[in-house]
């Protein structure tokens, strides 16, 4: 059976935050640091992993992420995410 991740990035550089799903973390994390060549990622590395979540399906982690980057998502991961 196949994972998938939700997971929430945070740059050394800057603060900011990336919330994004995947169902190889790696080398999405890989990705996100080292590999990709263009994207609003590229922007701000080095990037780490502060947070991630597991599902069984992808429309459950598609729903996760959408939730998690709204306005009640972000307040949730203010007050349940140390690190956000």
């Amino acid at each position: 059976m196949n994972l998938f991740v939700v997971y929430i990035l945070k740059s050394a550089l800057n603060n900011k935050r990336y919330i994004g799903y995947t169902s190889d973390l790696i080398s999405r994390f890989h990705s996100h640091n080292t590999l990709g060549t263009k994207g609003w990622t590229i922007k701000f590395r080095p990037w780490r992993v502060i947070y991630v979540e597991f599902f069984e399906s992808k429309q459950e982690a598609m729903k996760r992420e959408k939730f998690l980057k709204s306005g009640k998502g972000r307040e949730w991961l203010k007050l349940s995410v140390k690190d956000y």
